[in-house]
């Protein structure tokens, strides 16, 4: 990569000449604990982003998305997310094996606000609460704990200059099919068709089996 005409920061002293210091609103907004609105918030939320790192630093962020509510609260300082059927890659889970170290990011649709909790996380097997993340027959063969060590809600800005929430303007048309995305970036054996049809209105079906 050619580097020339880059301005490259290397020191926090760099980066807050740049940027100024936070206000005090954004530094006391922190929390260790669950506030009743951020229970209220996990109970609306049906989609959040699990942000890991292994040993070594390499970094893996994981969508995890089920009816509101799927995140499990323990306590007020921890919460459980299940684990569903999936193409079983779990590099989060193996960074979490090497690195506890987790921070989540949880979505509601048509809110620009997001809530945000990182902490330290552990994988278990079994736990009473399983039987409650029953979703349409299946009960999770893993979830994991999460230790809040800070949580805030984050502001709307990005969502706003986004307009992510703005059907008006989506054109998800604009893309090729998830099929023909797979078949053009990996070497795989199954035809197109096939992969249309392995992708079409029976893969809603098999979420959960």
């Amino acid at each position: 990569m050619d580097t020339t005409g880059f301005v490259e920061i290397t020191s926090e002293t760099e980066l807050r000449e740049l940027l100024g210091e936070p206000m005090p609103r954004a530094v006391t907004k922190e929390r260790v604990r669950l506030h009743e609105r951020d229970r209220e918030w996990l109970a609306a939320s049906p989609f959040c982003l699990v942000a890991t790192a292994g040993a070594d630093g390499t970094c893996d962020v994981s969508p995890k998305g089920d009816p509101p509510g799927f995140t499990h609260v323990i306590d007020d300082a921890t919460v459980a997310i299940p684990d569903r059927p999936g193409n079983r890659r779990a590099d989060g889970f193996l960074n979490l094996l090497a690195n506890p170290h987790i921070g989540l990011l949880y979505l509601v649709p048509g809110r620009t606000e997001t809530l945000r909790i990182n902490g330290r996380a552990r994988l278990v097997s079994e736990a009473p609460f399983f039987d409650e993340m029953i979703v349409k027959g299946h009960r999770p063969h893993l979830a994991i704990i999460v230790e809040i060590e800070q949580i805030f809600f984050h502001c709307s800005k990005a969502f706003l200059r986004s307009s992510l929430w703005k059907p008006e303007i989506w054109n998800p048309d604009q893309l090729p099919s998830h099929a023909q995305i797979v078949k053009s970036v990996q070497q795989i054996p199954e035809t197109l068709e096939e992969m249309e049809r392995y992708y079409g209105p029976e893969y809603a079906a098999r979420l959960y089996g």
